[in-house]
C-alpha cells in the first residue's frame, strides 16, 4: 500500500469475500452488514437460515458494488458443514479474503452446574469448530493472496466477571486469544493475519436480559470507565478495520472494545 492511498482506499473491501459465522443476530449479524457496506460479498452462516435469508434480502443491493449477502445454513460444529461453507464461499470469485469467526453460545455461570458433556461442547462450539475453520480456510489462500481472521473473545476470556460469565465460556474465549496468538506466528509468512476482538458488554441475545434488569445494568454502568454498556455498531469499526487493508501490518493482535472495562 502506497502512503498516498486515500483514506476510504483503507476499508475498501470491494471484490473481497468474506465469511460471517454466527451472523443471524447480535454481534455477527452488525459484522455482516459492516462487511457488505465495504463492499465484501458476506457468506452468512448460521443455524437459523430464515433469518439470513430475511438479512440478505433486506441488504440486497444497498452495498457497494459487489457488496451482498449469500446465506448459507451451517452448523459449525459439523465437518460437513464447514467444508460446503468454505467450497461456498470460494465458489463465488475463486477466493476467501476474510473469515469472522463469531459462532458461539453462553455456558452455565456456575461451576458447579457444568457437566463433561456440555463443558466439552461448549469448547467444541466457541474454540476448536473456529480454528478447524480457520484451517480450513487457510489452505484456499494461493501464493500471493492475503487472508484476514478475526476471532471473536470477550473480556470474560481476560478477567473474572463473576458472577456473570461461567468457567466453560472463560475457558472458550481465554483459549481464542492464545490460539489467535499462535495461529498468526504460523502463518504470517503466507499472508494470513490473525487478530481477535474482544467485547466487552453489549445487549445482544448471548447477554440475554443483562441490561433489562437494573441490578446487573447498574453492576455494568458502574465498572466500565464510561458509565454503560456498549451501543449498536460500536464494535463494528474494529471489525473493519482488522478485516480491511487499514491493518495490513496488525497481526497477532486482540482488540479490546469495552469502553474501559478490563482498564480500571
Amino acid at each position: 500500500m502506497s502512503n498516498g492511498s486515500r483514506v476510504s482506499d483503507l476499508f475498501d473491501l470491494r471484490g473481497s469475500v468474506a465469511i460471517v459465522t454466527g451472523a443471524s443476530s447480535g454481534l455477527g449479524e452488525g459484522f455482516a452488514r459492516t462487511l457488505v457496506d465495504a463492499g465484501a460479498t458476506v457468506v452468512a452462516a448460521a443455524r437459523r437460515l430464515d433469518r439470513l435469508e430475511v438479512l440478505a434480502k433486506e441488504l440486497d443491493g444497498t452495498g457497494p458494488a459487489g457488496g451482498r449477502v449469500v446465506p448459507v445454513a451451517c452448523d459449525v460444529t459439523s465437518e460437513d458443514d464447514r467444508r460446503s461453507l468454505v467450497e461456498t464461499a470460494a465458489a463465488i470469485a475463486g477466493h476467501i479474503d476474510v473469515l469472522v469467526n463469531n459462532a458461539g453460545m453462553p455456558g452455565p455461570p456456575n461451576a458447579e452446574q457444568e457437566t463433561v458433556e456440555g463443558f466439552a461442547g461448549l469448547l467444541d462450539l466457541n474454540l476448536a469448530s473456529g480454528f478447524h475453520l480457520a484451517s480450513q480456510v487457510a489452505s484456499t489462500v494461493a501464493d500471493g493472496r492475503t487472508l484476514s481472521i478475526v476471532n471473536i473473545s470477550s473480556v470474560i476470556g481476560l478477567v473474572s466477571t463473576s458472577p456473570i460469565g461461567g468457567a466453560s465460556y472463560a475457558a472458550s474465549k481465554a483459549g481464542t486469544l492464545g490460539l489467535t496468538r499462535e495461529l498468526a506466528g504460523q502463518w504470517g509468512r503466507r499472508g494470513i493475519r490473525v487478530n481477535a476482538i474482544v467485547p466487552g458488554w453489549f445487549d445482544t441475545e448471548m447477554t440475554d436480559g443483562l441490561f433489562a434488569n437494573e441490578k446487573s445494568a447498574g453492576w455494568v454502568r458502574r465498572n466500565t470507565m464510561l458509565g454503560r454498556g456498549g451501543g449498536p455498531g460500536e464494535v463494528d469499526g474494529a471489525l473493519l478495520f482488522l478485516a480491511s487493508p487499514a491493518s495490513s501490518y496488525v497481526t497477532g493482535h486482540s482488540l479490546v472494545v469495552d469502553g474501559g472495562w478490563t482498564a480500571r
